[in-house]
């Protein structure tokens, strides 16, 4: 039988991808070499060139610059989220950083500079460590000009107009509350200006320009329930529907005449494109994920971080011609070697309170059953459980030691509609905790699973939810496993990045105001009902989820002689950038679950 180690993927990726100017070479950040690197290789297929070699920081985001001469990254140290921007020539050499000073937050957009290559776009929060600014540098002579957001606002550059004359920036109150900005380059005393407020609230987030700097493409839940793509026409500041479909549209990519999105399709990606208001036909993609991709005109090439349930995420180039194309190959042994077959997952549908149902996958073991089972939670809120080569592996690894993994996109969810995603605002643990009540019910009811040997786990967000079952749904759980999780709400609202003060206060409460709600929701409150058998993962250097919280949990659990077990990982942050230490984690995760639903179910 393969371990766990068999079914790691050869290396991870961070969801950044850049296209040479000529289209001929390709950037990612990859973990092949234990710590997230710049890497590029040749479109054409070719060896993989490792570019920086880093000690402690991870790449994050990769832009190349226009001539093609050298690409810029940012790049935070054991995962503080306090990103530094660097310059690195092609071939790796001339590593310089940009724009050096005081600790913060430096946030590089996805396309960063100007037509020439000499101004610069980011965003950071130097001046005030509670709001990001927006800042455009002058490489040549290495001055800055600075926007403010209006109080409230976090501000998210996009980049500047192919004609040189206007910065777009994103304006976030939240992920459902998004305008558009503009400020004109050309006036030195000009603010930027809000230029879908006519439009009303909601989500207008802002995107690539049009190659005539006619307007700005954006995402928008203007017309309806689900997102769709829009178009900005700056000389009448109208908004025209250029994609829309009864799923969000996720992202929108311009190169030339050429229009690509893709749309999330119950959780799968699919691909549409335009070239010169024409269908442009794309090859099929299998079942999965797009988490990032690099245009050119006519989509010849089109690069894609594509990550399925059955193959790690992988980049690839997508062509008439040859289909899906894999630059990189992170398959796993057990798969290369045929020592395991993978495990596709099913939809599933079940019903909640109130006359709303939750769409979940569910992967079932090749082996007989019954099956114990794995309710594993996604982090967010707002993100969504999809058809993804996850947590390193440990989803297959599981599988092929008979346990069965159920993830529902629960209440707060994306994917699902604007109204199923706000239901979890100002309600951790309300509509969301319910969600996962009838997610167990379901369970119970299915045919070939062992109701009395049923898990739950969950990281970051996904955490806090797992912790919420254990402590407050009347169950009799196998064990459970906190990734990250925060156990006390007020402490995390208090402990967010300074930027995110107004964003938390809209998503989850103010720890000022509404220290009672968050106290009545969280897990640490409902401590002394836990019985289940917990592994908690902390990271030492977390930004967002104090150390000392978890260690007040676990201390409260053992007090009472709950079985738990706690792993510290001193030089990570909210999650890993150590591939070592990510593969430990998984492995004591793998090993504990399997130890706790393989074992014969008390009596």
């Amino acid at each position: 039988m393969p371990g766990y180690r068999d079914f790691v993927p050869r290396q991870g990726f961070q969801p950044t991808l850049a296209l040479s100017p000529d289209a001929g070479t390709v950037a990612y950040s990859s973990n092949a070499c234990g710590r997230f690197d710049l890497w590029t290789v040749p479109v054409a297929g070719g060896t993989p060139r490792r570019l920086t070699r880093l000690t402690d920081q991870a790449v994050r985001r990769i832009a190349w610059a226009p001539d093609g001469g050298s690409l810029v990254f940012a790049a935070d140290r054991d995962g503080d989220e306090q990103y530094r921007l660097y310059r690195i020539g092609p071939d790796g050499g001339d590593l310089v950083e940009i724009g050096a000073g005081p600790r913060c937050q430096r946030v590089l957009p996805a396309a960063p500079f100007d037509a020439e290559g000499r101004r610069l776009v980011y965003a950071a929060n130097d001046r005030d460590e509670t709001v990001q600014d927006v800042l455009v540098r002058d490489l040549v002579e290495g001055t800055e000009q600075r926007f403010v957001p209006p109080p409230g606002v976090v501000f998210q550059p996009v980049g500047i107009s192919p004609d040189g004359r206007w910065l777009l920036t994103g304006g976030f109150r939240s992920h459902t509350e998004v305008a558009a900005y503009l400020a004109d380059l050309r006036d030195a005393s000009a603010a930027p200006v809000c230029v879908t407020a006519d439009h009303g609230g909601g989500l207008f987030e802002p995107g690539p320009w049009a190659s005539d700097s006619s307007g700005f493409y954006l995402r928008t839940d203007l017309w309806g329930e689900f997102v769709a793509g829009a178009f900005y026409r700056l000389a009448t500041g109208s908004l025209e529907p250029v994609a829309q479909h009864d799923w969000d549209v996720e992202r929108i990519e311009v190169a030339g005449g050429t229009l690509l999105w893709s749309v999330n399709q119950d959780g799968r990606s699919t691909l549409h494109a335009r070239h010169d208001d024409r269908p442009l036909p794309l090859p099929c993609l299998p079942p999965g994920v797009v988490s990032a991709l690099a245009l050119a005109p006519r989509a010849e090439p089109l690069v894609v971080l594509l990550d399925t349930a059955t193959r790690p995420a992988e980049v690839a180039v997508l062509d008439a011609a040859d289909g899906v194309r894999y630059l990189t190959d992170a398959r796993p042994r057990a798969f290369t070697a045929g020592t395991a077959e993978p495990v596709e997952p099913e939809p599933v549908v079940y019903p909640s309170s109130a006359g709303r149902y939750v769409h979940a996958l569910y992967y079932r073991p090749h082996t007989p059953d019954p099956h114990p089972v794995l309710l594993s939670i996604h982090g967010g809120p707002e993100a969504q459980e999809r058809p993804a080569y996850l947590r390193s592996g440990l989803y297959q690894h599981l599988l092929a030691q008979g346990i069965a993994i159920f993830a529902p996109n629960i209440a707060g969810s994306t994917g699902y509609g604007a109204r199923h995603q706000k239901l979890v605002h100002r309600n951790w643990g309300g509509f969301d905790l319910d969600d996962l009540d009838h997610a167990v019910c379901h369970l119970r009811a299915e045919p070939g699973v062992d109701a009395a040997r049923i898990a739950v786990m969950g990281g970051s967000y996904g955490g806090f939810a797992a912790l919420s079952c254990l402590a407050r749904l009347p169950y009799r759980w196998a064990a459970g496993v906190s990734l990250c999780g925060p156990a006390n709400l007020v402490a995390l609202a208090r402990a967010c990045p300074p930027t995110w003060k107004h964003f938390v206060a809209a998503v989850l409460g103010d720890p000022d105001t509404d220290a009672g709600y968050l106290t009545q929701r969280s897990p640490i409150t409902y401590a002394d009902t836990i019985t289940a058998p917990l592994l908690v993962l902390q990271g030492a250097r977390d930004p967002r989820v104090p150390r000392a919280e978890s260690d007040r949990l676990v201390a409260r659990l053992r007090g009472r002689g709950v079985d738990v077990r706690y792993e510290v990982f001193e030089d990570e942050g909210h999650g890993f950038t150590d591939r070592e230490n990510e593969l430990r984690a998984y492995e004591d995760i793998a090993e504990f679950l399997c130890g706790h639903l393989l074992a014969p179910a008390p009596g």
